[in-house]
């Protein structure tokens, strides 16, 4: 405590030895270059955990500025270290390499024709999520933070997760497993930043919110067991698909009737639902899978075991059972952002956006595991907007999407953001 009160009163009086001029000169001089990076890692996606080309890109780059580098962390990650000409605390930074299975329609001169073998079939690789930006982001970062060097009051450590849209039943996320492998250690992390690129904001607008800013994320499987029947008598047997159908409305009363969501959102949806081979035979068995996503630990555990019980309790109803499973080690935490960290750093923020382009963020549902990471050391969390300043945000293709779209101007933003940030921090602790 002593530490981020010390923080807030010299974030109030803008005291600081760092060389934010040097910074955003250094910036601006390797902008091109940082854009050329994100074409490149755009142009050849690689899928979670497969990040073998990425991986060898990033690592090539560091070693070329002097930074020590550890390769091979939890699969494909990648971890630098640039120790400053002056003692003090260390500071994480982090970038996620992996792709999306999405086949690209943007058109653009560098898009992706890349695909790649996803569960049983080709699928078309795409970096929609902007996972691109971030590597070329934090790549800039380090050359700009190795040029400023003999001004770092600590040591910077740069960390290239893959793995960060693994999806189930992965036994472990990016995060979660270099937190295994030690990648907070030797040396210790006293805190950590990220950014996300966000099409639902303009170009180079930063979005900072203190406390929860994404949700946690939970896998859930429901199969329901009845009896089969010919379908022209469904008395003679058990039909787990009308019981499904039941199911399905009725954990969403978990939200509306049986949870107190006051100030802290939930959501609980199916996304797939198979049962049946004929069009006249009423199955023994139907498989439903879902989400739940919440912000609040305790409403977390709660949805768990209220969901588990209405599905079993509306299956055993008539006739049926339900077996439920929520994946609680193949989910995300909630993002929660550290609330004196982050507010300690906000005029950093304000500097590097500019006056007015600050904003707060909305509350997301979408889940990220860099919670994993703050859930082990105070951290930060913020979103880079990448939708052209002539474009309504609100039209813009979302994250995830085929059209998905990143303004190239936006990347300096970040660069400045991620390297003022972690050379304040470590000034001014």
């Amino acid at each position: 405590m002593i530490r981020f009160l010390f923080l807030l009163v010299v974030s109030s009086f803008s005291l600081s030895a760092v060389p934010v001029t040097a910074i955003d000169r250094l910036a601006k001089e390797i902008e091109t270059k940082v854009i050329q990076w994100r074409h490149h890692v755009h142009q050849h996606p690689e899928l979670s955990n497969q990040e073998v080309q990425t991986a060898a890109f990033i690592a090539q780059h560091l070693r070329d500025l002097g930074i020590e580098v550890q390769t091979g962390v939890a699969g494909h990650g990648v971890v630098g270290l640039l120790r400053g000409g002056k003692p003090g605390p260390v500071v994480a930074l982090r970038a996620d390499m992996d792709a999306l299975p999405v086949t690209e329609k943007t058109g653009l001169p560098y898009a992706s024709t890349v695909t790649a073998p996803y569960g049983d079939k080709e699928v078309g690789v795409m970096h929609a999520c902007g996972h691109d930006a971030h590597v070329a982001i934090l790549m800039g970062t380090a050359e700009v933070l190795v040029g400023v060097r003999e001004d770092l009051a600590g040591t910077v450590k740069f960390i290239f997760q893959p793995a960060e849209e693994g999806a189930w039943p992965a036994p472990e996320w990016g995060a979660k497993l270099m937190i295994t492998e030690g990648v907070l250690e030797n040396p210790k992390v006293d805190a950590i930043f990220g950014l996300h690129v966000w099409s639902s904001m303009p170009s180079g607008v930063i979005g900072l919110r203190p406390g929860p800013v994404m949700a946690s994320s939970d896998f859930l499987r429901v199969t329901v067991t009845g009896k089969q029947t010919h379908a022209a008598a469904p008395w003679a047997g058990i039909d787990p698909i009308t019981v499904s159908s039941q199911i399905i409305l009725g954990i969403q009363t978990v939200a509306s009737r049986q949870v107190n969501i006051l100030g802290t959102p939930s959501v609980v949806s199916i996304g797939t639902i198979h049962g049946g081979d004929r069009n006249n035979i009423i199955p023994d068995e139907v498989v439903m899978t879902g989400t739940i996503r919440t912000y609040d630990p305790k409403v977390r555990v709660a949805y768990h075991e209220k969901v588990k019980r209405t599905a079993e309790k509306i299956a055993a109803a008539s006739g049926a059972t339900a077996e439920v499973y929520i994946g609680d080690n193949t989910g995300y935490a909630a993002t929660v952002n550290h609330e004196e960290l982050t507010e300690s750093m906000r005029d950093v923020f304000v500097r590097v956006a500019g006056e007015g382009n600050l904003v707060r963020s909305d509350l997301t549902t979408g889940s990220e595991d860099f919670s994993f990471f703050q859930q082990q050391v105070p951290g930060v969390f913020f979103f880079l907007g990448v939708t052209p300043l002539d474009q309504d945000p609100a039209k813009a293709a979302a994250n995830h999407s085929p059209l998905f779209f990143v303004d190239d101007t936006a990347l300096i933003t970040g660069v400045r953001a991620m390297a003022q940030v972690a050379a304040e921090y470590l000034e001014r602790n």
